[in-house]
């Protein structure tokens, strides 16, 4: 690839439909707690609407305040992906707005997640079919000058991700997974959800919560214990 920050791949290798349809009701809370509570992207990139994010990740890369490698990567997408633009968490011009995602419902991508701004928030947000994060939103429309990268590893939100990466985005937000963690990651969430029904039905049925944990956490802080004091 000779020509750093101004390239185009049409196409890439996407993760077996059946894999990633498993994560279709997965919280995505529950994902980066087995993925040691560091992976989900930060928390300013927010849910524009309601709705569940998931599908492969079509990468986009644009310099601040410009979506023309955008507009080329509507064109180049495939029905169930999910484009996710790298615009460096610059929020002082949007890189989209409601003609852009109309187009892409059309087109049946499954979302978008953008690390920077978006436009006419108030037709977007009442989208039910096509989910939409994004760190910021300001009227300021964006430049159309290029340079960029299409489907090369981006940052989002401070994850790395790569063309077909598994993206599952909730009301907590959005996370993305390599495909060859996929199955081990799945046991891993699955038993976790199992254990917390459990727990949540204990609660419920006695009102019990049980965390040996906690008391020894505080014996390892040597917590001084006072019965009674009056203010």
């Amino acid at each position: 690839m000779s020509k750093v920050g101004c390239v185009i791949i049409e196409d890439f290798k996407r993760p077996d439909k059946a894999l990633v349809e498993k994560f279709r009701n997965v919280a995505v809370a529950n994902l980066d707690d087995c993925m040691n509570r560091i992976s989900a992207v930060h928390e300013d990139i927010r849910p524009v609407n309601k709705g569940k994010l998931l599908g492969p990740a079509f990468t986009v890369k644009v310099p601040s305040g410009d979506n023309l490698m955008f507009h080329a990567a509507m064109d180049l997408a495939k029905p169930g992906d999910v484009i996710v633009i790298d615009a460096g968490g610059d929020t002082r011009r949007s890189i989209f707005g409601e003609l852009m995602v109309t187009y892409c419902r059309k087109r049946g991508i499954a979302g978008i997640v953008v690390d920077g701004s978006l436009r006419d928030v108030d037709a977007m947000s009442q989208l039910t079919d096509f989910p939409i994060y994004a760190r910021g939103i300001t009227p300021d429309g964006p430049y159309k000058n290029g340079p960029g990268e299409i489907n090369t590893p981006i940052v989002c939100g401070g994850r790395l991700v790569n063309p077909g990466f598994i993206v599952i985005g909730d009301e907590d937000g959005v996370i993305f997974i390599n495909p060859s963690d996929a199955p081990e990651l799945l046991e891993k969430v699955n038993k976790l959800h199992e254990n917390e029904i459990r727990i949540i039905n204990t609660i419920e049925k006695d009102g019990t919560y049980i965390r040996p944990w906690v008391n020894e956490k505080l014996e390892g802080l040597e917590v001084e214990r006072i019965n009674y004091v009056e203010y």
